[in-house]
């Protein structure tokens, strides 16, 4: 495998003539068909001479009509080994419509195609990734202990629905003191409004958002004003409308099955090009679109008896890459197992993934929050289960899960904090409720901000979602747009039956609306009024005092100590670096509380969230003296620093 160019598609490596490779392990013949850029004639009664844009939209109107033989060219490709087939050609251009015929079938999409601008069903358009004029040269990644993440949707996140409209936010995120960026699934799917987890081709960025064009600028921009940019990519399955892989070849298995569909074949008969595909995929984004880091979406769900899992071949490969080009990428899983292995270097039997999701502190920190215990957060009791979360990442290691059923996970006891992943919202959890309300909604306007500090004072990496920063009230509701109108009402009914695991009364919003795509849009403008403006100025003081606080920035799971009380819903998080200490004081509940849970040394305040320019409750003490309680008002966050006298 040549690390330096991607070897699946069609693809440019000198700049000049095109390169394809495409894998089709069952067909007898391959050839591609590019469509012609010069006038064509229209056979129909009016023959006329149009453009081939122009000559597409009368086909649209008229079906009888039809293109003239002479607007196409087809070029057989020549079978090589392991059931793949190449061709290297001047007659296909960067810009060129192209699609495949194999064994003189109707002409198909590339399935490894960069870029779809007719949309999942029209042919693909020729691109070349090697010719962007980086500006980034100097850019390195950061450790990912300097992460701060934002987690965003393109098509919701600006006004414009683009990569051109986050590039228009950075400001925002400097100021805030985002320090990584989350982007949700950009792979081309119907239309254009979905979450992205419907896409059907990981590698074509999706057109209405600016193409791989415009995430390569976006990506740019961000590096400029230092951002590290990390992006979800769907590895488990594909969506169903547009979807064309299993035309080409056994890229699916019917060994296995996922929430979402059929499995992607990963250790069946023929497996090696789908995993090879994705191999692909995951280097193209560190290569070529200079993506620092990969959320790969639900990798439990991923089926692989092989003796090397596909996802330790990924790491493998990414790791070489690491060395040929001098830059560090990490792999960051979203993963519903608690079982250590994956986030565990190969060495010592792991697949090698540098972090993880935990989805268990939010399930936690929601319910000590006030959240209803049902469905999948009835296995938590609240307070003393984010106490755990705190000390050991997973809560559930082994112990016995009353939702699942089973004794559940193991002890994450040797892996450090910067590889675990923790919010207080994300686009599932807030999407996946039936009205999709977002916590501004559900909690006081002090719990909001207890909830913030208690994600930025974790030893782990924080993750915000977008919006979050100054409590957006607007829902996160979840949306599509297929064209497939019988897969549409599908998809509708499907929401509705997910729902039965919660006592949620009614029904969801219908996806296919505009209205519902549209009502979750961000509103810009209230972060400059009122409460919403004292929460994002809330926010942007705590990320400060992380980043400027050793002790508190410090990802050291075993310089963190944390001692709860159910009955007063009080925690205390003590961190240390060097000579730093910091004690964060959490009362999650409705009253005042005393508390000296710390004595032996005099600390200094230097955050609260009941002080009145947040609109807080009141001031706590501005010391805490040896052996002395001290009151905490309702739903408030305090961080005092340790003194030395």
């Amino acid at each position: 495998m040549n690390l330096l160019n991607r070897n699946i598609g069609v693809n440019f490596p000198n700049g000049e003539q095109a390169e394809i490779r495409i894998w089709a392990p069952l067909a007898k013949t391959v050839s591609v068909i590019i469509e012609s850029t010069d006038p064509v004639e229209l056979v129909h009664p009016s023959r006329v001479v149009v453009t081939p844009t122009v000559a597409r939209e009368l086909i649209a109107e008229d079906p009888e009509a039809q293109l003239s033989p002479e607007t196409h060219t087809e070029i057989p490709l020549v079978s090589s080994n392991y059931g793949y087939w190449m061709l290297t050609t001047h007659e296909l251009c960067p810009g060129s419509q192209y699609t495949f015929s194999l064994d003189g079938k109707p002409p198909l999409p590339d399935p490894s195609s960069l870029h779809q601008t007719r949309g999942v069903h029209g042919p693909s358009t020729a691109f070349n990734l090697g010719d962007f004029p980086w500006s980034d040269q100097q850019w390195a990644n950061p450790p990912l202990t300097d992460y701060i993440i934002y987690e965003l949707h393109t098509g919701i996140f600006s006004p414009e629905s683009s990569f051109r409209g986050i590039i228009n936010k950075i400001p925002h995120l400097l100021s805030l003191g985002i320090t990584a960026i989350e982007i949700m699934p950009v792979g081309q799917f119907p239309g254009s409004r979905n979450w992205g987890y419907d896409g059907v081709y990981p590698f074509a960025v999706q057109d209405s958002y600016g193409g791989p064009r415009g995430l390569q600028q976006l990506v740019d921009a961000c590096h400029k004003a230092g951002i590290s940019v990390i992006l979800d990519v769907i590895y488990n399955h594909l969506g169903p409308e547009g979807n064309y892989l299993s035309s080409y070849g056994p890229y699916f298995t019917d060994k296995y099955n996922t929430p979402w569909g059929q499995a992607l074949n990963f250790d069946d008969s023929w497996c090696n090009g789908a995993r090879d595909f994705f191999v692909e995929n995951a280097l193209m984004w560190f290569r070529d679109f200079h993506i620092d880091a990969l959320r790969m979406d639900a990798v439990h769900a991923i089926r692989d008896m092989s003796a090397k899992h596909i996802l330790q071949e990924i790491r493998e490969h990414c790791t070489e890459l690491e060395k040929a080009i001098s830059k560090k990428f990490y792999l960051i899983a979203e993963l519903d197992l608690n079982d250590p292995k994956y986030i565990r270097p190969a060495n010592v039997g792991g697949y090698g993934l540098d972090a993880q999701w935990i989805d268990e502190f939010h399930h936690a920190l929601r319910v000590t929050a006030g959240q209803d215990p049902e469905g999948y957060y009835s296995d938590f009791n609240g307070l003393n289960d984010l106490a755990k979360s705190y000390r050991d990442a997973y809560i559930y290691d082994g112990q016995f899960s009353s939702h699942r059923k089973k004794f559940f996970g193991l002890p994450a006891s040797t892996n450090t904090g910067d590889q675990f992943v923790v919010f207080s919202q994300n686009h599932d959890q807030t999407g996946n409720r039936m009205l999709g309300e977002r916590t501004s909604t559900l909690v006081s306007f002090d719990m909001c901000k207890l909830m913030a500090g208690a994600v930025l004072a974790s030893p782990y990496l924080p993750m915000l979602f977008m919006g979050e920063e100054w409590n957006e009230p607007n829902p996160f509701l979840f949306f599509i747009s297929h064209t497939d109108e019988k897969l549409a009402a599908l998809v509708n009914e499907g929401r509705k039956k997910e729902f039965s695991y919660f006592n949620w009364q009614g029904e969801p919003p219908d996806p296919r609306r505009e209205e519902t795509f549209t009502s979750s849009a961000l509103q810009w403008n209230l972060k400059e009024k009122g409460q919403h403006k004292t929460m994002f100025a809330y926010y942007r003081s705590l990320i400060v005092l992380r980043k400027n606080n050793a002790a508190l920035r410090s990802t050291d799971r075993h310089h963190t100590i944390v001692e709860s009380d159910e009955n007063r819903k009080l925690i205390v998080l003590r961190k240390t670096a060097g000579d730093e200490e910091v004690a964060c004081l959490m009362n999650f509940s409705k009253q005042k509380q005393r508390t000296g849970f710390i004595a032996g040394y005099s600390m200094s305040k230097i955050f609260d969230s009941g002080a009145p320019d947040w609109n807080g409750p009141g001031l706590a003490p501005n010391s805490w003296n040896k052996n002395e309680d001290i009151e905490i008002h309702p739903e408030t966050f305090l961080v005092y620093k340790r003194t030395n006298n």
